[in-house]
């Protein structure tokens, strides 16, 4: 099938684009053919691509009335009369596209779920009410799971739109709890799909060499401990308890690497993580210019990549409080790396029961979690069988294997 891809943005560094091009990948692998719309789309484009500036989070017209959406003292009519106008500018130019690129199938990447544009989720979903092209809502975040969406002068075009009911559509969360809030807030059914690697790609020979390079220039000498922290820094991340676990370890030549940026919700949370790792004497690197968000990193500087930290780490901490997923989870799983993760909710319900060995914090740090750490460090072997356990199990629920099943069955029910 020839198969068009919506967003409104594809190509860039965060989640949304990342699980898109795994998406494309494997479907690409199935025998569709895979083109893509949207605000903007990285630095790679196909002949029949197509970028629509207003589809943008930051079109700026799209960002005022969306904004304006979830301001009380907004006039509700100016605002529905707004994302109408835009909605048709958007609906105009992808008609054309779905048209002229013979698209048989609509992959909505999100723009159905979290409200950040308003116009692009109308459009799409009058595209599809008046055409009835089959689609697929490919949902990651609800907007129910964000504080600042709760009050909304325009609940009308929440309901028609976030996500659509319509006979053509079908709808993925990519987790359970997703799922059942789905169906008992819109009485829609929703298969889930969780966020997959994959686990049979094989990393480039020279990235050893590249992770003993990370070390050494992060001053990590022989036979210290490297904890690696390989997100963003958010308060719901937990980061905190890695800092504790860290002290609490107190192994005398240890460092605890942030990997990727701060900046999301302001800098308040990384301020107090310095302060704390100060006070509790954990050298806390926090070096996201060193790292290219990407697999391979490209030829210019930043020379490293997310690959290189993986690899580098002794131990992997993924303290998180919230998570739609837990992508950073798996990819410490396919590098087969010990792991410290906090039992957020989704975890418990969709990765826990797995039987994954990890060792596992409940919202706080205690003298047994540690001790558990402190005698995996000193068990190299036990360390290599359950990195073994634990990569064989993600291969098989959360690898390309299983993403081909489902998208194999969404697209023979479209």
């Amino acid at each position: 099938m020839r198969i068009g891809i919506v967003a409104a943005r594809l190509g860039d560094v965060d989640g949304v684009s990342f699980e898109t091009q795994k998406w494309q990948t494997v479907l690409t692998g199935l025998g569709h053919e895979v083109i893509r719309c949207a605000g903007s789309l990285g630095e790679t484009r196909g002949p029949d691509d197509l970028i629509v500036p207003e589809m943008r989070f930051d079109d700026t017209a799209a960002a005022d009335v969306t904004a304006a959406a979830f301001i009380p003292a907004a006039d509700p009519r100016q605002v529905r009369a707004e994302i109408d106008r835009l909605a048709a500018v958007i609906a105009r130019e992808v008609s054309r596209w779905i048209e002229s690129a013979g698209i048989e199938l609509l992959i909505v990447q999100n723009a159905w779920a979290i409200p950040m544009q308003l116009p692009l989720a109308v459009a799409l979903a009058n595209i599809v009410r008046a055409s009835g092209i089959p689609a697929i809502g490919h949902h990651h975040d609800y907007w129910w799971e964000r504080e600042r969406f709760e009050s909304c002068v325009v609940p009308e075009v929440l309901e028609a739109a976030f996500p659509p009911d319509l006979p053509s559509v079908q709808h993925v969360s990519i987790n359970s709890l997703a799922a059942a809030q789905l169906k008992e807030r819109r009485g829609l059914d929703s298969t889930v799909v969780p966020n997959v690697f994959d686990f049979d790609e094989e990393m480039p020979p020279e990235s050893a060499a590249d992770a003993r390079r990370l070390r050494r220039e992060l001053g990590v000498a022989i036979g210290g401990l490297l904890f690696v922290q390989p997100t963003r820094v958010v308060p719901r991340k937990g980061i905190e308890l890695a800092v504790e676990m860290v002290a609490r370890l107190r192994h005398p030549n240890s460092a605890l690497l942030i990997t990727s940026p701060a900046g999301d919700e302001g800098h308040q949370y990384l301020e107090e993580l310095l302060d704390l790792a100060a006070r509790r004497n954990v050298d806390l690197l926090y070096q996201p210019g060193r790292f290219h968000p990407g697999t391979v990193a490209p030829a210019a500087s930043p020379a490293h990549n997310l690959a290189d930290g993986y690899i580098a780490a002794d131990v992997i901490t993924y303290p998180s409080f919230y998570e739609g997923f837990g992508n950073a989870l798996i990819e410490s799983v396919y590098f087969r790396k010990l792991v410290v993760v906090n039992r957020y909710a989704v975890y418990d319900a969709d990765i826990r029961p797995h039987g994954f060995r990890f060792i596992e914090l409940s919202g706080e740090v205690t003298d047994a979690a540690v001790d558990e750490l402190r005698d995996a460090l000193a068990d190299p072997t036990r360390q290599a069988a359950d990195a073994e356990r634990n990569f064989e199990i993600g291969r098989e629920q959360f690898g390309y294997d299983r993403l081909r099943r489902e998208l194999t069955a969404l697209i023979a029910r479209a």
